[in-house]
């Protein structure tokens, strides 16, 4: 499995922060270089890989701002609930932003040279006296300082009436779907006045309502299959070649639930707050409360494999629920080669775990272990008395300390982890040296620790 090591933390220096600084999405982009984060200020901020395995600050952006909806009288955040990168095409980056309710098409791009010796224009770029023009010249471009514009391209709105909790791009890099409570919509990325809404949960009777859309995501090499998950702990695979809505699912991936086993939370925490097809597209990678599970796209009835991520908490659910931590949507990753997954956990933990092996290690992500050349060691939580003096007791775990947001680098063993304000970036210690994802997790290779000067 593997073993992340060099690790950069890249956030402010000060302790204090306001809610606004809190990261809400983390997204590579398809080929690693860049990394991108958003907040729930509205801001992005894109880092970029140097060529010594670092990354550092390329570009920062306010996104979206706080609106108000006059018809519902209700606020609208300007948090970035999504980021998704577009495929390159050309020496320019584009990606998409979503808050609750407007999705924004951004381009970023370098400037290096700057025009000069305009005929109509003078240097300040007011306008000349054409009467005193005697002779005409030929602008030319002068090297300047490099920089770095973010340019609104695209703003999709008015299509949603509940929050929008996902966004996916589709292999045929022509759309994407944006998913909220009850439907999944269609764009094309060059139309912003529509879009087609390809499922639609609303019953007529709002009183019917029995599950709501969590997490929808396009399939990565099949541009007409789409995955969707609810809150029952279901996920539907659709077909958009069979019919224009997708009210019917090509087929269901569902756990059936043991009678004995039912208890007040049992829905609750089977709601799926994350799903993540492999990059081979074989499998469906699903994340709910307590477990992680890969699906195999072939056998719907019952999951191949099953992760318990924190499975010590069952304990402490009526603690959880009373302090809505119960609700908490954590994300999960695959990493290049499909062999590791990963996913977030209370206390700054984050958990990841080897298919092959079965092996699982579980590691935190803080300042206090984020030191220069330093060795994170894996942690363990008890539930019982210690066995060990780094063993951490679940009755002293920090429930507002919590890893929701996490990415993995499409091609080498480096990941990235929100905690809060603070993103962390966790490399193995080879990655740096041009090796590939895919490495083993092994006992005598702890993971290592390299601090950066934060941003």
């Amino acid at each position: 499995m593997l073993s992340p090591v060099l690790c950069s933390e890249l956030s402010a220096l000060e302790p204090e922060y306001t809610e606004a600084d809190v990261i809400s999405a983390v997204e590579f982009s398809q080929s690693g270089e860049f990394l991108a984060t958003g907040d729930k200020g509205g801001r992005v901020v894109i880092f970029q890989r140097e060529p010594q395995g670092e990354y550092n600050v390329y570009s920062t952006f306010q996104s979206h701002e706080p609106e108000f909806d006059y018809l519902k009288s209700l606020e609208i955040e300007e948090k970035i609930n999504k980021i998704r990168w577009l495929p390159q095409l050309n020496s320019a980056h584009f990606l998409l932003t979503t808050n609750d309710k407007t999705i924004k098409l951004w381009k970023v791009s370098e400037r290096d040279k700057r025009p000069e010796g305009y005929n109509l224009k003078d240097e300040e770029g007011r306008m000349k006296d054409i009467s005193k023009i005697t002779s005409l010249q030929v602008p030319v471009l002068r090297p300047m300082d490099l920089l770095v514009e973010a340019s609104l391209r695209r703003v999709f709105a008015n299509a949603h009436a509940y929050h929008i909790n996902s966004i996916s791009i589709n292999s045929d890099c022509e759309t994407y779907l944006s998913a909220d409570d009850l439907r999944i919509n269609l764009w094309n990325l060059d139309i912003t006045d529509r879009s087609f809404n390809i499922v639609d949960l609303k019953p007529e009777n709002m009183e019917e309502l029995s599950e709501v859309i969590t997490v929808a995501e396009f399939h990565p090499h099949h541009c007409h299959l789409m995955a969707f998950s609810s809150s029952t702990g279901t996920t539907r695979l659709c077909d958009m070649r069979s019919r224009a809505l997708c009210d019917q699912h090509a087929k269901l991936f569902e756990e059936a639930v043991d009678p004995a086993n039912r208890s007040f939370f049992s829905e609750i925490i089977s709601s799926v707050s994350d799903v993540k097809f492999s990059h081979s597209g074989r499998y469906l990678l699903t994340r709910d409360y307590l477990s992680a599970k890969v699906w195999d796209l072939n056998m719907e009835n019952k999951p191949i494999e099953t992760y318990q991520v924190h499975d010590y908490l069952r304990s402490k659910l009526c603690t959880l629920y009373e302090s809505d931590c119960i609700f908490d949507k954590f994300e999960c990753a695959w990493n290049g080669t499909d062999s590791v997954i990963m996913t977030g956990a209370y206390n700054n933990f984050f958990r990841m775990f080897d298919r092959a092996s079965r092996r699982d290690v579980t590691l935190e992500a803080s300042r206090e272990v984020c030191k220069r050349r330093a060795v994170l060691r894996p942690r363990r939580v008890c539930v019982g008395r210690k066995k060990r003096e780094s063993d951490v007791s679940v009755d002293s775990l920090d429930f507002r300390k919590k890893i929701l947001h996490t990415a993995w680098h499409p091609t080498d063993n480096i990941i990235a982890i929100a905690a809060s304000n603070n993103l962390y970036i966790f490399q193995d210690r080879h990655s740096h040296h041009g090796h590939h994802a895919g490495h083993r997790l092994e006992q005598d290779r702890p993971p290592q620790l390299q601090d950066v000067p934060p941003q």
